[in-house]
């Protein structure tokens, strides 16, 4: 019995290291936001600082195009019971800091929609896309999270 308690006291103490710090599984990706319509208004990274300061989120995706702004976000483990609010939560500051453009809002919180939006942005960055064609897989993106919901 003693052994068992032992063994059982090394598992949970090995949990508790410093090196994590118990809200998710999968490493932060942390991704540059990426702005494809030829404007230099930062409007793209400003949403992304905005929606990396809930406390609820910790990794966001943000990619504005011509005509669609994209934001995928994982959310902490624990604040998923809450993910409508925090989605609408989002969604009314996003809505606020883009009430000049004229594009389409899309927030995201699926993970297959997240890692698309980070394979673009490294697809873009490695010169594999122009502009133009980054635009338009960003639609293939958006009617993806469409068909999903």
């Amino acid at each position: 019995m003693k052994k068992t308690a032992c063994i059982f006291l090394v598992f949970l103490l090995a949990g508790c290291g410093p090196e994590h710090d118990g809200t998710a599984m999968i490493e932060r990706a942390d991704p540059h936001a990426v702005q494809l319509d030829g404007h230099n208004d930062e409007l793209a990274a400003e949403i992304k600082k905005e929606a990396d300061s809930f406390d609820e989120i910790y990794d966001t995706a943000v990619v504005k195009g011509t005509k669609q702004l994209l934001v995928a976000y994982k959310v902490r483990h624990l604040e998923r019971f809450g993910m409508k609010k925090i989605e609408k939560n989002l969604d009314k500051h996003i809505e606020k800091m883009a009430k000049d453009e004229k594009v389409e809002i899309v927030v995201s919180s699926d993970y297959k929609i997240f890692l698309e939006a980070v394979r673009l942005k490294e697809d873009m960055e490695a010169g594999h896309l122009t502009e133009k064609e980054a635009d338009k897989r960003l639609a293939e993106i958006i009617t993806l999270k469409k068909e999903m919901a």
